[in-house]
């Protein structure tokens, strides 16, 4: 596809070329912290199996406990990105600009492996700042971690000036900017894909508001004892370390055979006064209420309930935070509200492992 002249040294000079035979031999470590591009080809099969290891080994983010080291097969993660792709395909996209670092499962699969099964090019910023890559006409990939959404918010131009966009999001729960972003870009979708770094994807869905159900990857089956409430235990052929299993940190309600709702992560999950609260839920729809930088609710202990929230929040830059609609989305008052001048997150924004 010919550039129009716009697109010029300038629109690429922040993100230098790398030849698709090179960014597979260099490593997903070694090409998590620059921006490049790189242009796949049909013999992207050959390039994987020839340059990939044999095995490779991703960590947890550390967002529940210390990192942890998954290996799986080469041919493990090709299978893989092959399912993200097979999403994708229907709205033929050429183009594929990552967020999302490669040294964890979903950045290698989605940065990486995902534009090799598309023959794509491919066009990876590690961070929130710099320029966009000049991809104005084409039907474009996002892959997104949560942050990003306000940056496709603050860049309307650039999403105005593609031909079609489909946002692929794993990693968290989506930030009440998704549905801004939906409600301001026509031509734009967004499909979420639910997994663990020990399991891989698990099922998706196409988003547009409200919690609809996750349907199951083919090759997903997982265990549902009966109605109501349960541990995700699944299995299939894409776990990590050859595991037959695996049960994750995550709570699910089948609806169907095939389908399920999440309800909620164990470790922030916790009872007040006999009410329950998901804390991830709670994040979300305070962002969307509360003046500042950044907002965490973290779990904590209490003499009297047993089980308790505290708030930390980053006061907004040249500004005062209001708390006032805390309590109304809250249901009650937090146990303390911390102001901090950070808060600690992996490089998928997800809050690192905080216990008061």
């Amino acid at each position: 596809m010919s550039r129009p002249a716009s697109e010029t040294s300038a629109g690429t000079r922040g993100f230098p070329a790398i030849p698709p035979d090179e960014l597979l031999s260099a490593g997903f470590d070694a090409i998590t912290d620059r921006p490049w591009r790189t242009q796949w080809t049909s013999g992207a099969a050959d390039l994987v199996r020839d340059l990939l290891p044999e095995t490779v080994v991703t960590r947890t983010s550390g967002s529940t406990g210390p990192s942890q080291e998954w290996p799986r097969t080469r041919e493990q993660l090709w299978a893989e990105a092959g399912l993200l792709a097979d999403l994708l395909r229907p709205h033929r996209p050429d183009a594929v600009v990552s967020f999302a670092p490669p040294r964890h499962l979903f950045g290698a699969l989605a940065s990486v492996l995902v534009p090799a099964r598309l023959g794509a090019e491919a066009w990876y910023r590690p961070g929130f700042f710099g320029s966009l890559p000049p991809v104005a006409g084409r039907r474009v990939v996002v892959v997104a971690v949560p942050w990003i959404f306000r940056l496709l918010l603050e860049h309307p131009d650039w999403v105005r000036s593609l031909a079609d966009l489909t946002v692929l999001h794993s990693t968290a729960l989506l930030p009440a900017t998704a549905g801004d972003f939906l409600a301001s870009a026509e031509q734009a979708r967004i499909v979420e894909v639910f997994g663990a770094t020990e399991t891989g994807g698990v099922a998706y869905r196409w988003w547009r508001g409200g919690n609809p159900p996750w349907q199951l990857f083919d090759d997903v089956t997982v265990d549902f004892p009966g109605p109501g409430e349960h541990p995700l235990v699944v299995r299939g052929p894409r776990l990590a370390g050859n595991a037959r299993s695996r049960q994750l940190d995550d709570f699910v309600e089948p609806v169907g055979d095939r389908r399920f709702r999440f309800t909620g992560r164990r470790s922030r999950l916790v009872k007040v006064n006999g009410r329950r609260l998901n804390l991830d839920e709670l994040e979300v729809a305070l962002r969307a209420v509360v003046r500042c930088a950044d907002l965490a609710l973290v779990p904590s202990a209490d003499a009297m309930t047993g089980e308790h929230l505290e708030l930390l929040i980053v006061p907004p830059d040249g500004g005062r935070h209001d708390l006032s609609p805390v309590v109304d989305v809250l249901g009650l008052r937090p146990r303390r509200v911390h102001v901090v001048d950070r808060i600690d997150r992996t490089e998928t924004g997800k809050l690192r492992r905080a216990v008061s």
